[in-house]
């Protein structure tokens, strides 16, 4: 990839927030963790599945080459929303996670948080959600993590464009990382880069956010594919006291 610009690291900030994989790549060797936050729905599938007890291995590919790593690994493999069957009842939602039984390894494909997940190398990374942000915000700060000597970044991984290469920005996952950086400032962390900084206000005058959340591109397109549930699952905000850190490989509750 092409060097990244002094400019674009966000230097000198405690906290600091980009999107997508090249966000990732840029924050990511200058931090001391990376928080990945894909909201519909890596992140809150990893949530739903290590709160069963399954340990949770990011692919970046949904292709035939995820079964291959799964059968590797001795992993069950979760496959797309539509495909789920009784011999695979796991895939990307929340809500079929929480019906089906829970493995003890599970492959979990996306092109947006999984692959982002996968990528980061040189710092720890972890899930957040909707569903467990104030629980990671406290995590993070008793790492000692957040701050100018020890930053963090977060990143929302955000969406493609159907047929393109593209990232779409997601309001799910706007504001999904608002949440989180409103909870590490809470918890003393900071200080907050400026990109951070308008999140968490904007975080801060929002009423209803599983109201927006529902209502907003990726609310409606799950819901109109008769996912609204993998929704609400979704915006059970602080539900979960699972921290989700990627350890050899796998999603694993460092809580």
């Amino acid at each position: 990839m092409p060097e990244i610009p002094e400019w674009a690291k966000q230097n000198s900030w405690g906290v600091r927030f980009d999107w997508g994989l090249p966000g990732a790549q840029a924050l990511g060797p200058g931090s001391a963790a990376v928080v990945v936050i894909d909201v519909l729905s890596f992140t809150t599938a990893v949530s739903v599945a290590v709160e069963a007890g399954t340990k949770v291995l990011p692919y970046p590919w949904r292709d035939g080459t995820a079964a291959e790593f799964a059968a590797r690994q001795a992993a069950e493999l979760a496959v797309g929303r539509t495909a789920v069957s009784v011999q695979q009842p796991w895939s990307l939602s929340p809500a079929a996670l929480r019906r089906a039984p829970a493995p003890a390894l599970l492959v979990l494909p996306s092109p947006n948080g999984s692959a982002i997940s996968a990528a980061v190398s040189g710092a720890p990374v972890i899930a957040a959600s909707l569903r467990n942000v104030h629980a990671v915000a406290r995590w993070i700060v008793q790492q000692g993590w957040g701050t100018e000597e020890q930053p963090i970044a977060v990143i929302a991984a955000g969406e493609h464009w159907p047929g393109q290469d593209a990232l779409r920005p997601a309001l799910e996952d706007w504001l999904g990382a608002a949440a989180l950086l409103a909870a590490l400032v809470e918890n003393g962390a900071g200080p907050l880069s400026p990109e951070a900084w308008v999140a968490k206000v904007c975080y801060d005058s929002v009423e209803d956010v599983p109201a927006l959340i529902a209502d907003c591109a990726s609310g409606r397109e799950l819901a109109g594919i008769g996912f609204a549930d993998d929704v609400a699952v979704a915006t059970e905000i602080d539900a979960s006291k699972v921290v989700p850190v990627l350890i050899d490989g796998a999603f694993t509750d460092a809580s």
